[in-house]
């Protein structure tokens, strides 16, 4: 059995509904000659007799009734096809699957859907708050598309699309001796109670990261028992010592207990760089860097340093 086309389909399709080879060819704008052609085109490629052809009128066999409905829904099918082919083309449409780190979602997302919704009405955007790991995992099995996140991750075939820097900022109960200052030495991490996230949070690590730059010795123990930033705020409130905190998070997190207050690093204070990141060649990457443009100029009001052209350029050489 041959292969029928599109075309012969159409064909038979029209006839079926006029019962007419002359209607049936004006309503597709074809020749009589031709659209007769291409039914029998179809009968001989099905091995089936589809009309019953008189002097004067056609009727469709039993077999062709029953094809004539499965050709419609090919058609119809088709249809769909193209209109999904041609929706997916225009920019900020459908389905778009966002990572984030749980770092950055309280603080973050309120700006990235007001965005959204303002700005691209037509994106289905669906978040996912998981940590780094899990995200590059769905990323790279196609499971996500976009991620919001710190970097450098320094993963192959990931893109990052720099957003902002932003200190950190040391937190503690308000009668500790460094809060209220503005110009605190890195040292001062050294021999400090500090607590920080579980293992797996990005935070964590660039915490360390931080401290063993300020010459804390890795004997110097740090106290680990809080699952997310809201804890660790509250741990302190309580008196079991410091934390830092991202710059974005501290407003949130320490208006909930008048027993807090903070203290800034002298310049460069420690930071960390926030961005969004892609697949390398992702189809959708045109449209991912305007988001990236949309979201530096929408974070300018929130408390960080708005990545830069020459950001984004360095960023193109890397990768």
């Amino acid at each position: 059995m041959k292969q029928p086309s599109l075309s012969q389909l159409r064909a038979f399709a029209a006839v079926a509904e006029h019962l007419h080879f002359r209607d049936a060819a004006a309503a597709l704008g074809m020749s009589q000659p031709a659209l007769s052609g291409a039914v029998s085109a179809l009968e001989e490629a099905l091995g089936v007799q589809l009309l019953e052809r008189t002097t004067r009128k056609v009727l469709l066999s039993p077999a062709g009734e029953r094809l004539a409905v499965r050709a419609g829904a090919v058609l119809d099918a088709v249809g769909e096809l193209m209109e999904e082919a041609e929706a997916a083309q225009a920019p900020f449409t459908g389905v778009l699957r966002l990572g984030v780190i749980p770092t950055v979602a309280p603080y973050l997302l309120p700006t990235v859907l007001r965005l959204v919704h303002t700005r691209y009405p037509e994106l289905d955007l669906q978040v996912h708050e998981e940590q780094t790991s899990s995200l590059l995992e769905g990323l790279a099995a196609g499971r996500l598309d976009l991620l919001l996140l710190a970097v450098p991750l320094g993963v192959p075939g990931v893109v990052e699309l720099p957003l902002f820097d932003e200190d950190f900022v040391l937190v503690a109960p308000r009668e500790h001796p460094l809060v209220g200052r503005s110009d605190l030495p890195r040292e001062v991490l050294r021999e400090l109670d500090l607590l920080l996230l579980d293992e797996g949070h990005c935070l964590r690590d660039q915490a360390l990261d931080i401290c063993r730059e300020a010459g804390r010795t890795e004997g110097t123990p740090v106290t680990t028992t809080a699952a997310g930033l809201s804890t660790l705020v509250q741990l302190v409130a309580g008196g079991l010592g410091v934390t830092l905190l991202p710059r974005t998070a501290v407003k949130v997190e320490t208006a909930r207990n008048a027993s807090l207050r903070t203290g800034d690093f002298a310049a460069p204070a420690p930071s960390r760089r926030i961005a969004l990141a892609m697949r390398a060649g992702a189809a959708r990457q045109s449209e991912f860097e305007e988001l990236a443009h949309a979201l530096r100029d929408a974070m300018r009001r929130l408390p960080v340093r708005v990545a830069t052209g020459a950001d984004e350029a360095a960023r193109a050489a890397r990768s």
